[in-house]
């Protein structure tokens, strides 16, 4: 391992993890940033110096790899970097070298990649496999997002953006979802379904796609695999079923108690009932997807259904923050209508009479220019919307459409039911005066709406 390395855009998701990933493994790292300061916790908790702005004096002479977010590409550490003849690679480049060193079980899809992927990882823990793992958000048993361990299997949150699926190599690969995302990348459907399909025919013979049969999509993309291939899911056809499924109302379990139980059944038999912490029929989907893979493994399915039992996600995925006057305040990192509307339905099965109240930030101008029509329909079990100004993050600062249009697209189908409320102090101050008992509110977004939630609940 490389004694000193450097990463520009250090607090992304998954910069963070690989920067946590390389410490672990005895390296010295540092790092810089534009100043957001998402993930400064998990970095400064491992000792990791962190500088909010960039220059070239930050990259130490004597390093040895200098890692950059694909969100910055041109940057002047990394001119500096190639000056002095230290070796640069983007992060899906590092990424990519890690699954050449270990068994590599890696995780994609539009949806459900981290909850899925920290799933897999805190099961292989409990199953006495000490995996290593660079998930996309902080798992709550860890208290951060990666994990180094001395076993040969290494979990990975693998992200489709910009094609880095193409740098990875996997030994077995669990596909959740596929609904076209990053218009600002892929230009259309097509484009974004072959970026797995290229995916999925590089798992070797040997190995395994775990897939799920709910999906008309993700079966199209399944086809293409050589290797054996495992499906899961609601459909009655899928190899890993899901039976049975019962919701917990939050006023039996608790806001942070198990939510849902369901049976699993297989071409071979029942693996019984397993029981999860956490909402939503998409977490069904995401556990078993794991309960499939782990039985591929060969593993100890009494492990695999304790450890389930027991997993409390990762945050930013129906994170509970709270009260204020009555009113449980949760955040999600949902930013795709699909994600929206089975968050929102989730919620709607753990909260069935009260009303919902969502604060939504959308993220980039490109997905919501592409999919304002999707976004607009996503809200229709949400009883009231507010609608910041859209997130552009380091890829885009500015667009030909803006949050009014998505207001404007949302009461055509219920007169009043969205508002635009342009900042996050501003949605504070609206939501602190008008919640009412009997409301639930839910913050959704990919970039610092959660703010709202800590200010509404009082963690600001």
């Amino acid at each position: 391992m490389t004694k000193k390395i450097h990463i520009v855009g250090i607090e992304g998701a998954g910069t963070s993890a690989l920067a946590t990933f390389y410490r672990r493994q005895g390296s010295d790292v540092t790092g810089s940033d534009d100043g957001d300061r998402f993930y400064a916790s998990v970095l400064e908790k491992e000792g990791i110096l962190v500088h909010d702005s960039f220059h070239p004096d930050h990259v130490p002479s004597d390093c040895g790899l200098v890692v950059h977010s694909t969100a910055f590409p041109n940057n002047v550490e990394l001119d500096r970097a190639r000056e002095l003849g230290i070796r640069v690679l983007s992060y899906p480049e590092a990424i990519g070298e890690l699954t050449r060193e270990k068994m590599s079980l890696l995780v994609t899809g539009t949806h459900g990649k981290t909850t899925t992927s920290a799933m897999l990882a805190e099961v292989l823990r409990a199953a006495g496999k000490n995996p290593s793992a660079v998930i996309g958000s902080r798992v709550r048993a860890w208290n951060g997002n990666a994990l180094v361990g001395g076993g040969d299997m290494l979990v990975l949150e693998a992200d489709e953006y910009q094609d880095k699926l193409s740098h990875y190599l996997p030994f077995a690969a669990i596909l959740t979802s596929v609904d076209w995302d990053h218009p600002d990348f892929f230009p259309d459907a097509a484009a974004y379904r072959e970026t797995f399909r290229k995916f999925v025919r590089r798992i070797p013979m040997h190995g395994v796609l775990v897939y799920s049969s709910d999906s008309a999509t993700v079966l199209s993309v399944a086809t293409e695999a050589k290797c054996r291939r495992i499906s899961y899911g609601f459909d009655g056809r899928a190899d890993v079923r899901i039976i049975d499924r019962i919701s917990v109302p939050a006023s039996e379990s608790g806001p942070e108690g198990v939510r849902q139980r369901f049976g699993i059944e297989t071409k071979d038999g029942s693996l019984g009932t397993f029981s999860l912490c956490l909402p939503g029929r998409h977490n069904a989907q995401n556990a078993a997807a794991v309960i499939a893979l782990c039985s591929f493994l060969r593993l100890d399915m009494e492990a695999v259904r304790e450890c389930l039992s027991t997993f409390t996600g990762t945050t930013r995925r129906s994170e509970y923050k709270g009260e204020y006057a009555g009113v449980p305040v949760y955040d999600d990192y949902a930013h795709h209508p699909e994600e929206l509307r089975a968050t929102i339905a989730s919620f709607r099965d753990a909260y069935p009479d009260r009303r919902l109240v969502a604060v939504f930030h959308p993220h980039t101008f490109t997905r919501t220019a592409a999919l304002l029509t999707e976004f607009a329909q996503s809200f229709d079990d949400a009883t009231r919307v507010l609608v910041l100004d859209i997130y552009g993050s380091a890829r885009e600062t500015a667009g030909g459409v803006s949050s009014v249009d998505l207001v404007r697209e949302i009461n055509r189908y219920v007169r009043d039911k969205a508002e635009h409320v342009p900042t996050i102090s501003e949605a504070i101050a609206v939501l602190r005066k008008t919640l009412e008992p009997g409301d639930l509110l839910v913050t959704f977004g990919a970039g610092d709406v959660y703010k709202v939630a800590d200010g509404v609940a009082g963690k600001d």
